[in-house]
């Protein structure tokens, strides 16, 4: 909840806490495990169109370390995410997103692509536009909306999601 509220702090028009650590922390739950898993780096989107990229980006990160010592934050402006998949996807052209859940929803595994608020009434938001059966059943699956096949695939090896939690399945492309 400190991640939440020091986000939050912010005053974002639209944001999230997303990827990696959310679902982590749902499959440790469903795991049973008592603590839960190490996390490299608590992923803060958000969408601002406007926004000046990286150096804003830089400077949120630097605000939230600053108000969560311990905590290694990655902020990304949703909005400019469409500028680094291009190299990575020769012969397509990539659009723009349109909102936080346009980018969100291009997150390479379905079960990723989850992000969660927090309002001014500590009640938990959660947006979720692939559905959340995926992240609960605990089914790793290709999101083919923006990315290829080979980095879903070089992903999925990297990550080793099934050696800390067994019950995962991870679905060919």
């Amino acid at each position: 909840m400190c991640a939440l509220r020091a986000a939050r702090e912010l005053d974002l028009d639209s944001w999230c806490i997303g990827a990696g650590l959310i679902r982590g922390l749902v499959w440790d739950h469903l795991h049973g495990f008592e603590e839960p898993s190490l996390c490299a780096d608590v992923d803060l989107v958000f969408y601002c169109p406007d926004g000046p990229g990286r150096m804003q980006e830089r400077s949120i990160e630097q605000a939230l370390s600053a108000m969560t010592p311990g905590l290694q934050w990655d902020a990304v402006n949703q909005a400019g995410v469409h500028r680094w998949l291009q190299p990575r996807s020769p012969g397509h052209v990539i659009p723009a997103f349109n909102s936080l859940a346009d980018g969100i929803a291009s997150w390479p595994e379905t079960a990723t692509c989850v992000g969660v608020t927090l309002n001014a009434m500590d009640e938990i938001g959660v947006i979720a536009p692939h559905g959340l059966s995926d992240l609960f059943d605990m089914v790793v699956r290709w999101n083919p909306a923006r990315v290829s096949r080979t980095i879903y695939e070089e992903r999925a090896a990297e990550k080793r999601w099934t050696a800390r939690w067994p019950r995962v399945k991870v679905l060919p492309c």
